[in-house]
């Protein structure tokens, strides 16, 4: 599981961390001009106190062979010169150098104490801000990698959106480009998968009996096999259960569920195929309450989502025996078609909790992370095989583990 997206995912934040990356590298020219031009004044300086003493040695070995007046004048335009560098260097012009000797063994009262303009202009080559144009164009592989492994749009543009703010308009040091990304990425996930669950045995053993739960999805989505699953897990937890056979509408329907209910020797109310399939959900609920029964699970027919008049008659089972609890059951492989049905399902009946099956072969893994965030409801399960042992409670720690574990 998550294979296929990690591996994606892997790739596209590869190459959105190379491109941001170049990106960068594109101020670095003008930037280095910008050192070289200030370097040179500096080094020009240097180089004037550096030569000074030479130029007095042969000037004070020579006085007494020029006359006086031509003396005083060298020795004023020397003075006047050393004032000037002793200015420039920010000495104080109360304290004025004795020698040019002195000013180059005192480097501490020339050099400021403050950053220096080469600190800051390596700090300006090290980061690079992005603006909004530079970052659609980037984000772009990313985006292609997360919608070819069946993530919501809606998931996508959450985590757009928290990129943009890590990266947009902030200082990006180049050699954490991809940590930012990855640390942001996992950030968006973890608030997408943060929909709040609930522990449905804790559920059961707080309520009063019985704890009516309706399963609804289309035809071919593992809904019967999840019941047959799930009313395992209760066995184990030693509750007593009742299947309803509400699938009145397929042929098979009622002989695959019969074969589950022998297999782990459950009772199941069943009546004849086309019969009203509230009144199935009805009589199970009616034989549970006279039998003591903790739990009632309600088959019901697989209708498409888009079917105005076949979903009346899952409105009707809801009506009649009013269930603690509707279950959406989809197939992960499905993508966003599955997002899609459950949306519906929502807005038709009413769902509380999903049930993932076939998420063992769903190597995309885009359904279990956007679904919840799409639909605002909890992903219970998943369905990981083909054995009654094969349902296992949703994890979003495990699923982030496995999303970024390269």
């Amino acid at each position: 599981m998550f294979g296929f997206l990690k591996e994606k995912l892997k790739s596209a934040v590869s190459i959105f961390t190379k491109k941001i990356d170049e990106t960068i590298k594109e101020i670095e020219p003008v930037k280095e001009t910008k050192k070289k031009n200030i370097e040179k004044p500096v080094e020009k300086i240097n180089k004037t106190i550096e030569k000074t003493p030479e130029t007095e040695q042969p000037v004070r070995k020579e006085s007494n062979k020029i006359n006086k007046p031509v003396q005083e004048t060298i020795k004023e335009k020397v003075n006047e010169k050393l004032k000037s560098i002793a200015e420039e260097k920010r000495i104080s012009p109360d304290k004025e150098p004795e020698t040019s000797q002195q000013l180059t063994e005192q480097p501490a009262q020339i050099i400021p104490e403050k950053k220096s303009f080469f600190a800051k202009i390596k700090e300006k080559i090290t980061y690079k801000k992005l603006d909004d144009n530079q970052f659609e164009s980037l984000f772009w592989d990313l985006e292609l990698a997360l919608l070819e492994n069946n993530v919501a749009f809606e998931v996508i543009e959450k985590i757009k959106e928290d990129l943009k703010i890590n990266l947009v308009n902030q200082p990006i040091k180049r050699n954490h480009i991809e940590e930012t990304i990855l640390n942001s990425l996992k950030t968006s996930l973890e608030d997408v998968l943060q929909i709040p669950k609930f522990d449905i045995i804790k559920e059961i053993k707080n309520s009063s009996k019985p704890y009516i739960i309706c399963f609804f999805g289309i035809n071919g989505s593992g809904k019967t096999t999840s019941i047959a699953k799930f009313a395992y897990l209760l066995r184990k937890n030693n509750f007593s259960v009742v299947l309803a056979a509400a699938d009145t509408f397929r042929a098979a329907a009622i002989d695959q569920l019969e074969e589950h209910a022998n297999n782990l020797t459950i009772k199941m109310v069943k009546h004849d195929y086309g019969s009203d399939s509230a009144a199935v959900a009805f009589d199970a609920v009616k034989y549970a309450k006279a039998h003591n029964i903790d739990v009632v699970l309600i088959d019901t027919a697989g209708r498409m989502h888009s079917n105005a008049n076949l979903m009346d008659e899952l409105k009707k089972i809801v009506k009649v025996v009013n269930p603690n609890l509707n279950i959406f059951v989809g197939e992960s492989v499905t993508g966003n078609d599955c997002i899609e049905q459950a949306q519906r399902y929502d807005i038709q009946i009413g769902i509380q909790g999903i049930i993932l099956t076939k998420a063992d072969v769903d190597d995309k893994g885009g359904t279990p992370i956007s679904i919840s965030y799409v639909t605002k409801k909890p992903i219970l399960y998943l369905g990981t095989g083909q054995s009654y042992d094969d349902l296992k409670p949703f994890d979003k720690n495990q699923i982030l583990q496995k999303i970024f574990e390269f």
